[in-house]
């Protein structure tokens, strides 16, 4: 099971989060509007449901 973790401005946001995460192990999933929408629409950014407290720990690090 996936939750939203956070909510980024655009894609080009979304992809560098999507990167330092990749870079923790961690899986990310980006979700982009429901309309078919460009880079610069916001997205949101899931994580694992067991896996919140990594994502945390990582945007601690920051």
């Amino acid at each position: 099971m996936w939750v939203k973790f956070m909510d980024v401005p655009d894609g080009y946001a979304a992809e560098m989060w999507r990167e330092l995460f990749n870079q923790e192990a961690l899986a990310v999933r980006i979700v982009p509007p429901v309309e078919v929408g460009a880079m610069k629409d916001a997205r949101e950014i899931w994580v694992p449901d067991g896996k919140t407290h990594v994502a945390r720990e990582v945007l601690n690090k920051i």
